[in-house]
């Protein structure tokens, strides 16, 4: 494979993408320390308020990638590709702080097993994409480039498995769940995790794209 046209030739948009795929997986570890200590409240806030500075610092590279693109005459990827990618980063990062916020504001009393199941597959989700984002600037390298396909095809299999324990997730929740009100807030919850391996398989697509059309 040959990757001339991905060198930097202007900002620092590699290091940009390293930086925010740090905060999303920082981000996504906050949160399942969460889940792990929900039945201490002041664990449980400690642990969503780092999620919360996660989201806010990934939030300020997102716009400094936007300001460089704008000054930047050549970049090192096509420009939507840019835009797509962090956006799409920035998304992960987003839904990780808004299923913490539900949780709250739902005043959600417990979280079941499949809370914990879809939030460690998350996890993994977003260390994948920590990874593939760093290696975004060493594509000449064949070997690098096809442990970055490599990766994106992980997420792809997570997503699946997400999407699997979502479904038995539901199936016991409606069949065994007697309370309308924790139903209700439970259901939310799992929706929203099972899209943050959605958006990482997002992310997971635009890259091997990028891959894909240097190669």
């Amino acid at each position: 494979m040959v990757f001339g046209k991905l060198l930097p030739r202007e900002g620092n948009f590699f290091e940009l993408f390293n930086e925010h795929g740090a905060h999303v997986a920082e981000g996504a570890r906050s949160f399942l320390a969460l889940v792990q200590h929900y039945g201490d409240a002041a664990l449980r806030e400690r642990h969503a308020r780092a999620v919360g500075d996660a989201e806010h610092a990934a939030d300020r590279v997102t716009a400094s990638v936007h300001r460089l693109l704008h000054k930047s005459f050549i970049t090192p990827l096509d420009r939507d590709q840019i835009l797509r990618l962090i956006d799409a980063m920035d998304d992960v990062l987003d839904l990780l702080q808004d299923t913490s916020e539900v949780m709250s504001l739902y005043d959600l009393q417990k979280v079941s097993p499949e809370v914990l199941r879809l939030t460690q597959i998350s996890v993994r989700c977003c260390e994948r994409v920590q990874e593939i984002v760093a290696l975004l600037a060493r594509l000449r390298d064949a070997a690098v480039a096809e442990r970055v396909l490599a990766a994106c095809e992980e997420i792809d299999q997570l997503e699946s498995e997400a999407d699997g324990v979502m479904r038995a997730a539901m199936s016991r929740l409606f069949r065994e769940e007697p309370d309308t009100r924790e139903l209700i807030k439970l259901k939310a919850v799992y929706e929203h995790l099972e899209s943050i391996s959605d958006c990482c398989e997002d992310v997971a697509n635009i890259v091997e794209g990028i891959v894909l059309e240097n190669s």
